[in-house]
């Protein structure tokens, strides 16, 4: 665990209040079944919400359950993801996580999930080859209903220039951080806005730091406007 203090968990929840009154209480998308939100965040990863939501829709239309795609030919399955790209890595992993589900749960379902400590939801869903810290995290937050804070790279880079998170820490290492450093009861509001300021005024190569409610706040912003 890392060392997280007093000052920088106020600094957490002023951020975290300054978005809220910018932004508003953030909504997720339409809320999936927990099942269902792995296979779309294993979908998400390296493209954008655009695509996976088309990729998603795809498997959808394409096969009538789970189990359907479970059991497809292969190269059916990638063609109806085709649209997030590498989907030749892609479909073999979610065909491959939801045989191993099967196996080990005799259905279909991660529901369960809910009812385990945290951390032990957290490692069983790691346990899948293609599951990292982020996809756990966000089936755990957003379809679980348990206290995880999901790290993409909007939220690593806009929490790194605000400087909660510690000099060349990983983005793994960032969840477990930033886990301690918020507030549980604020994950889900401050990821999704943290993202929105990411994707609309703290860009990566150009943030418009001017435009940003977070100034006062933000180490990057002073170290380039230092005399």
């Amino acid at each position: 665990m890392s060392m997280v203090t007093d000052d920088l968990k106020s600094k957490a929840l002023q951020i975290q209040r300054t978005l809220l009154d910018k932004y508003g209480p953030p909504v997720w998308r339409n809320p999936l079944s927990p099942l269902e939100e792995l296979v779309s965040t294993i979908l998400s990863q390296n493209t954008n919400d655009v695509n996976r939501d088309r990729a998603f829709d795809g498997l959808v239309k394409s096969f009538p359950d789970w189990e359907s795609v479970r059991d497809a030919p292969q190269d059916k399955v990638i063609e109806a993801i085709r649209p997030a790209g590498l989907a030749n890595q892609k479909g073999p992993r979610i065909q491959q996580v939801l045989s191993q589900i099967t196996k080990e749960c005799g259905e279909l379902s991660i529901d369960f999930l809910r009812d385990m400590p945290v951390e032990d939801a957290r490692a069983w869903l790691m346990k899948f080859k293609g599951v990292g810290p982020k996809t756990a995290a966000i089936v755990l937050l957003f379809s679980l209903d348990l206290y995880a804070f999901p790290v993409d790279t909007h939220v690593y880079r806009v929490s790194g220039r605000l400087g909660l998170l510690l000099k060349k820490m990983s983005v793994d290492a960032a969840h477990t951080h930033l886990e301690h450093v918020f507030s549980e009861r604020h994950y889900y509001d401050v990821h999704l806005n943290i993202i929105r300021l990411g994707r609309e005024v703290c860009h990566a190569r150009k943030p418009e730091c001017l435009k940003c409610p977070l100034r006062q706040h933000c180490c990057y912003w002073k170290g380039q406007n230092q005399l």
